[in-house]
Parts: structure tokens; sequence; C-alpha cells
């Protein structure tokens, strides 16, 4: 606790309602993304940690709106949602925690209320995602949603003016991420009755979605192989994204990248197994890497 409380002060959270405000969004997100956490406040300075945890939490909350429960239920709550973020940032003030941690960064880092708005405006393409017929589909989604959810932390550690070149590497690396993820979670997918894996793809290995909820696993192999390497090229293509990264952001952005191709390696391994469950890189592993940049 001394050293988020430094890293409190370091970010400019000096009144005490809003540095329990912080405080309850770190408390969230070391719970439902603890590597993330742990990475972040190994290699992140003070002055950034807290508002990368505050706009971590704003990147969760909306997830679970988009995500849970039936589609009537998900566009009002996300409505109300929209209205509140919109009406926080307008007054500079909420009701509740994690709008005045998030009004609080913004204020902190004035570019980020364009991040806000852009995500506010996109997002919804989250409350009818039911899968993707094709590539072109898959690349659209990450432009509507994916993207600019991820700008929500990624403004916070790129360059203060506006950088296309880091813009690109960003959305280079988030389509590895993302659709090794969407490989990686194919499982949990398919129990929710979608894929993230294009339909022309999965054709492309005499696959449906169908056969893979039924436990048929013909060409799974040769199908992950194929979405792991597509997925790994991304990521070693985003290999300059840290070299882009002011230095206070850098050490967890070169992280981020080593971890997402040791989550390729395991995925790969993991094969057909991905029906099973997802998998993680071996925690001994993800340390080195983080001590390591420590």
């Amino acid at each position: 606790m001394r050293g988020w409380t430094k890293s409190l002060d370091a970010a400019g959270v000096r009144d005490p309602g809003l540095r329990a405000d912080y405080d309850r969004q770190r408390r969230l997100v070391r719970r439902y993304r603890r590597t993330a956490y742990v990475a972040a406040r190994l290699l992140l300075p003070g002055q950034l940690l807290a508002h990368v945890v505050a706009m971590t939490a704003v990147m969760h909350h909306g997830d679970n709106l988009l995500d849970t429960g039936p589609l009537p239920q998900r566009e009002a709550a996300w409505t109300d949602w929209e209205q509140r973020v919109r009406e926080a940032l307008k007054t500079g003030t909420s009701d509740t925690p994690l709008l005045r941690a998030l009004v609080h960064t913004v204020s902190v880092r004035p570019r980020l209320r364009e991040t806000v708005e852009t995500y506010l405006e996109t997002a919804t393409a989250e409350l009818h995602f039911a899968g993707f017929a094709t590539e072109a589909d898959y690349q659209a989604y990450l432009d509507a949603y994916s993207f600019p959810a991820f700008m929500l932390v990624a403004d916070l550690l790129g360059p203060e003016d506006d950088d296309r070149r880091y813009r690109a590497a960003c959305r280079t690396f988030l389509d590895g991420s993302q659709r090794l993820d969407f490989v990686n979670d194919l499982a949990e997918d398919l129990r929710e009755g979608h894929v993230g894996i294009p339909v022309a793809t999965l054709e492309r290995f005499s696959l449906d979605a169908a056969d893979l909820a039924a436990g048929h696993s013909g060409g799974l192999d040769a199908l992950v192989a194929d979405q792991v390497a597509t997925a790994r090229a991304s990521l070693l293509a985003a290999w300059e994204l840290p070299t882009l990264v002011p230095a206070p952001g850098r050490r967890l952005v070169r992280a981020l990248v080593e971890i997402e191709l040791l989550t390729a390696d395991a995925v790969q391994a993991r094969g057909a197994g991905v029906l099973r469950g997802s998998v993680s890189p071996p925690p001994a592993r993800a340390l080195r890497v983080l001590v390591r940049r420590n």
C-alpha cells in the first residue's frame, strides 16, 4: 500500500475522497486483471500508475455492460452509462467513484477526452457482436470497438502529440492480441453462442461453429496453428511499439508485447485443446519478463 500511496501523490491525487475513489478502482483491477495489474505496479512510474488503473477500470466496466445479459438489458445499461459518462465529463463531477476518477484523469491528460468520446460513439458495435462472416468483418470490428477501447489506456502511455505512427503500431499490436484472444477463448465463446474466428476462416479448415460446439475437433489443430501464426506476425510487426512510447511507459509496453508472444507459444502448444479451455503463459516465464524489465 505504501507504494500505491506514493503513486497517488505522484499522480497529483491529493483529495482524500478522490484517493479513495482511485483505490477502489485499484482493488477492482487487481482482482480481475491481476497479471496486468502486477506488471503495471512493477513497471510504471507513480505518475502514470493511478491513471492507467482508472482507465483500465473504465474499459472493464464498459465490457461488462456490453457483454452481460440479454440484448435489451445490455442496450439499456449502456445507454444509461454513456449518458452518465458524458454528463460527468461535461460537469466535472459525478456521484460514481469510477467516473470521479475518470474525470480527474481526463483533467490531467486532456487528450483523453477525445479518446473517451470516440470510445462512447463506437462501443455499441460490441452490443450486436455475433461473430464474423469474413476477415474483413473482423477487421471492421477491431476498428469499431477493440481499437477505441484499447486506446483508453494506450493514449495514456503514448506521446502527448498526435502520432499516427504510434497509433498504427497500437492497431497492429491489437490485431495480434485480439486474434490470439479469439482463438484462446474459443471454448468460452462457443458456450456463449458465437466465436471470434470468421466463418470463412473456419470453412478453410472444414469446420463450423456447430461442429466445434459438438466437440468435433478434426482440423482444429491446423486452424489454431494458422491463427496463432497470423497473430504472431502482427505481434512481431508491432515490436517497434515500445520504441514509440515515451520513457515512463516503455518498460510496461515492451513487457506486454513479450507476454503476448509467450501466450502465442502457449496457445500453439495447446492446439485443439483450446476446446477444453484457454491457456496462459507459464507463470515463471511471464515473471521473468517482468523482472527483466523492472
